[in-house]
């Protein structure tokens, strides 16, 4: 069995040689962009590139404004900033995660709060959010606060697991009964879709990223989307060092952050844009492939996008029986030249989080034991 996916792999890719799990593709004005940044020497926070990527990425989406960044981490850390997330809050969001979620939470000295995810997106699960709250959280005056803690609980994350948009509907639904704010940590979703909006614009504030393993690659950056534009410009003023536009003086008039992408890494992201449709229908069709192939399998799913939503399919998963089985899994592919990945280890399992409260997180669990990531690389 393992032989026949290993032999699929090396096929759909059409190689005998080592298959990672993700690569960026650069095919399109990469190394023109670039060499026009050396040329013009506007390689740093200054260019035309920074915004026309902005301007790019908000169209697309359908975002009323968006601010690049550093990284996603960067990106989610502003977005709590930005909605008021402050020391001591509490903040809703999945174990299910990468570990980048849960760095950005830290950063302000909130504490996380793990739910379970459903089965059907990988992604916060709106009813366990829901009941977690209708168990634990009381109103003051509008303002959400745990019963057993006493802590504000200000603001909801979930991710969109591999692509997968969460039930947003539902989400957003539970979020406004109980006054939380909605950050999407939409860092692997860019081109993914529920009920025909782009994630990331459901709530107050979403963010992406642009790692060297995303579907497109600034080689490192984030982004901002925002519905508001005043949210957003103020957000472009506090990653760019809160300094006040003058000829000659340095003036600044708030903390600000030093999170501004360089126009060399936009450059890249613009480049990257322009082929972004391209390299989203090739990521379906490689889906659609590995779909069709793990149908012959009884003892392995092919893990498919959920209903009412459009994925980019950014890493292609699959489901097997077992613990004992994911590691067989791992093992023989690994040894046999295509590189496979079982999913983040639990965020609540890591010593700096295990005493962070959490529900009885039963489909987190049972992920965890199933899930082996496959190569998902757009094929050239």
């Amino acid at each position: 069995m393992f032989k026949d996916i290993v032999d699929f792999v090396h096929q759909l890719y059409k190689t005998e040689e080592f298959v990672p799990l993700h690569v960026p593709r650069f095919v399109g004005n990469e190394k023109k962009y670039l060499n026009e940044c050396i040329d013009t020497t506007f390689v740093s926070s200054v260019g035309k590139f920074v915004d026309r990527f902005e301007e790019m990425v908000a169209e697309y989406t359908g975002a009323t404004k968006a601010v690049v960044c550093v990284n996603g981490t960067n990106a989610l850390h502003m977005a709590m900033l930005l909605v008021g997330v402050e020391r001591d809050d509490e903040i809703l969001t999945q174990a299910l995660t990468f570990i980048a979620t849960c760095n950005a939470i830290s950063y302000i000295g909130a504490h996380p709060v793990f739910i379970d995810v459903d089965k059907d997106t990988m992604g916060l699960s709106p009813v366990a959010v829901e009941k977690w709250l209708n168990e634990n959280a009381e109103l003051k005056n509008g303002v959400c606060f745990n019963k057993h803690t006493g802590r504000r609980i200000k603001a909801c994350i979930p991710m969109h697991t591999f692509g997968h948009p969460v039930h947003l509907d539902e989400l957003v639904a539970v979020c406004n009964k109980y006054g939380l704010e909605l950050i999407e940590d939409a860092a692997e979703s860019l081109g993914s879709f529920y009920k025909g909006k782009h994630t990331g614009t459901f709530g107050k504030v979403g963010a992406i990223s642009f790692n060297g393993n995303k579907t497109i690659t600034t080689g490192g950056g984030g982004m901002l989307l925002f519905n508001d534009e005043n949210l957003g410009k103020f957000a472009k003023h506090l990653t760019t060092q809160a300094k006040v536009p003058h000829r000659w003086e340095f003036v600044h008039d708030h903390v600000g952050y030093n999170y501004r992408m360089p126009n060399i890494n936009a450059a890249l992201g613009c480049a990257q844009m322009e082929n972004l449709e391209k390299f989203l229908s090739n990521k379906r069709d490689i889906a659609e492939q590995y779909k069709a192939f793990f149908a012959n399998f009884t003892d392995i799913e092919f893990f498919c996008e959920p209903k009412d939503c459009h994925s980019n399919y950014w890493l292609n998963a699959v489901l097997v029986k077992d613990k004992e089985m994911q590691q067989e899994f791992l093992q023989y592919t690994n040894d046999n030249g295509i590189m496979t990945r079982p999913i983040w280890g639990l965020m609540n399992k890591l010593p700096m989080f295990s005493s962070c409260q959490t529900d009885k997180l039963e489909n987190t669990l049972w992920f965890e034991e199933r899930v082996v990531n496959i190569p998902s690389s757009v094929r050239l």
